[in-house]
């Protein structure tokens, strides 16, 4: 796994997993700014809608940019995942171009609606796991880092599942994958742990789900060639 992450930190610089970056960056800033402005836009006219003024009208748009603000730091993974696994292909083709070329001759390139429906179904199954889990985080708050430790036992197991998905869907038939998850489970889960770690540091986690992407990729094959 450290290798692998070595591996995937050093392609960073490469034409094409800087333009799936670039990419990634942006869409998933503008998916923040449009959620920003609909809130803005819906706590103005909501107040308005109730008789209030001009200034409360700003006030009530100001604090639900602020409440955007706030759940955009607990979307990120899902929408970052989301947004690289439509691009995801074309990270996993660099790193099997350098490293795996006899793999890259090979491989099924994912279209782009396989892609799409990959990672939306992602950011749903994040959102919706999190949300059922909701309760058990509060009651684990006295614990004091029982909230943490779950956190990253769950959404381990749910990068995991997704970033292994990422790579098997280029080199295997989609029925063939539920038996391919069954035998990788442990495995990928450590990936997704890694994957998660990365996420939740400032900065790297900009750079985190390019990174988890191609630590994936190396992960399948390596595990192939083992």
């Amino acid at each position: 796994m450290i290798r692998s992450l070595t591996l995937s930190i050093a392609q960073l610089t490469d034409p094409p997993v800087l333009r799936v970056l670039a990419k990634s960056f942006a869409v998933t800033l503008i998916v923040f700014v449009a959620l920003a402005a609909g809130f803005w836009a819906a706590a103005r006219g909501g107040a308005g809608w109730l008789g209030a003024g001009t200034g409360w009208q700003e006030l009530a748009g100001f604090v639900a940019v602020l409440l955007a603000i706030g759940g955009a730091w607990l979307l990120f993974r899902a929408v970052a995942i989301a947004v690289v696994g439509v691009f995801a292909d074309e990270v996993v083709e660099a790193v099997e171009r350098r490293h795996y070329p006899q793999a890259l001759a090979t491989a099924k390139p994912v279209p782009f609606a396989r892609g799409l429906a990959m990672g939306l179904g992602s950011a749903a199954r994040t959102v919706l796991v999190n949300l059922v889990l909701l309760p058990v985080y509060l009651a684990l708050l006295v614990t004091g880092v029982g909230p943490a430790i779950l956190f990253f036992l769950v959404n381990g197991w749910l990068l995991g599942r997704d970033l292994g998905d990422m790579v098997a869907a280029r080199h295997m038939p989609k029925a063939a994958m539920r038996d391919w998850r069954a035998t990788t489970g442990v495995r990928r889960f450590v990936l997704g742990l890694v994957g998660t770690g990365l996420l939740v540091v400032p900065v790297a986690n900009i750079l985190a789900p390019v990174v988890a992407a191609a630590m994936a990729t190396h992960w399948y094959h390596q595990r192939k060639r083992a």
